[in-house]
């Protein structure tokens, strides 16, 4: 038997979704993109993201070595968030990214929509045997 090429702990491919595949962290990166923005500017400019979720999205992503945090002591403390220069570097593939999307997308959900009825279509010749 031919030994398996792609490994969970070896392939790039994993490691690349681990970073970025939850759902915020490409919308947080976006939001950096233009430069240093503060912590609430960040929540407005996306939309239907909790306090809860945007704070853990920049923790790991700090954690991850892709944003900085910056805290300047005042009432209350103003929180700068920028991309650091190895997050900036995922800027490129993420824009290309959101062009395949755009490009791609519709198709997606055209084959989205013919699965769906070929599976209604199936349930309903079952059900009718």
């Amino acid at each position: 038997m031919k030994p398996a090429d792609i490994s969970l702990t070896a392939c790039s491919y994993t490691h690349v979704l681990e970073i970025i595949s939850n759902k915020w962290t490409a919308l947080v990166i976006y939001s950096l993109e233009n430069g240093t923005i503060r912590y609430g500017e960040i929540k407005r400019r996306i939309e239907g993201i909790s306090q809860k979720m945007l704070t853990q999205t920049l923790r790991q992503l700090e954690r991850d070595g892709l944003v900085n945090r910056k805290v300047t002591p005042s009432v209350p403390p103003i929180v700068d968030y920028t991309l650091t220069p190895l997050g900036e570097t995922l800027i490129p593939y993420m824009r290309m990214l959101k062009e395949w999307a755009s490009e791609h997308y519709p198709s997606v959900q055209k084959a989205r929509e013919s699965y769906e009825l070929c599976e209604e279509e199936d349930v309903v010749r079952q059900l009718e045997s």
